[in-house]
């Protein structure tokens, strides 16, 4: 595959594979290796339940991107990956990870599987995305909806237009009424709970 064409590993909201230029703060995997040898795309999207959210950089590690190994994919930020229902990983975001594994379990102390397991059951139906129903009001800073289509990312009184460059201009967040929430429930509960996910260093 040329250089120059785009590989299909640029993750939405929505938990979809976008061939697009743009990059990303954060890389991530879906738990192996489930690209084609020419680079290509099947009908898989995962190869295991462990879907992650890792750091672009970690102890000067470099491989070729679908190559040999995991597929590698590409989030805007941290509340993108969320949205998508990845994770973050214990290797290169340890602290993270475990501040992360605290406000999702509570009293619980889930391991990664367990963890896994409950996101894999919230993130899909199907083949396609699993959404549910929250009241505006009661949705964290961080936490995605999906309105007309696209995705929108709460940020204080604010809605905010996600693109896979960025977010636009901010609409005013609806005092009242309810939207499709596209974040998964349990990682919807750990930011409520306390858990702070990383911003695109542009967002408004």
């Amino acid at each position: 595959m040329s250089a120059r064409r785009p590989l299909q590993n640029r993750v939405d909201p929505f938990g979809e594979l976008v061939a697009t230029p743009a990059r990303g703060m954060l890389l991530g995997n879906r738990g192996g290796k489930f690209h084609r040898d020419d680079q290509s795309l099947g009908r898989r999207r995962w190869a295991s339940k462990q879907w992650i959210a890792c750091v672009c950089a970690f102890k000067g590690r470099r491989r070729a991107v679908w190559a040999v190994g995991y597929t590698q994919l590409f989030f805007l930020d941290e509340v993108t990956a969320l949205a998508a229902g990845h994770r973050p990983c214990f290797e290169c975001r340890r602290a993270e990870a475990e501040a992360f594994r605290a406000f999702f379990g509570g009293a619980r102390r889930l391991s990664a599987p367990q963890m896994d397991a409950i996101l894999h059951a919230e993130r899909r139906e199907g083949r396609g995305k699993r959404l549910w129903e929250s009241a505006f009001a009661q949705l964290p800073d961080g936490a995605m909806v999906a309105l007309e289509g696209r995705a929108y990312a709460i940020r204080g009184d604010a809605l905010l237009p996600w693109s896979f460059d960025g977010y636009g201009a901010p609409r005013r967040r609806p005092g009242e009424g309810a939207a499709p929430v596209l974040t998964p429930a349990s990682i919807v509960s750990a930011i409520a709970a306390g858990y702070r996910p990383r911003w695109a260093a542009s967002t408004p």
